[in-house]
């Protein structure tokens, strides 16, 4: 297999496996959060300003997959 040939399957491992986590993360924590809020309305805004803080954390791991993605592509 030639060099820029594993550099290319390696970019796309790091990208595709890098955002099943995220993604699988981000989908449970609105689940729990919606199931909360229907709970406890009155908590609903908390819980929100939480999940919403939470995501951007998460979104943020599947940024670094990009990025290291992105290097293993170009470099």
């Amino acid at each position: 297999m030639e060099p820029e040939a594993m550099k290319l399957l390696a970019a796309g491992l790091a990208i595709g496996l890098g955002a099943i986590g995220p993604g699988i993360g981000i989908g449970l924590l609105a689940g729990k959060a919606l199931e909360a809020m229907g709970r406890n309305p009155e908590a609903a805004p908390v819980v929100q300003t939480n999940m919403i803080l939470t995501v951007a954390f998460t979104e943020a791991v599947a940024i670094y997959a990009l990025v290291v993605a992105l290097i293993l592509k170009f470099v």
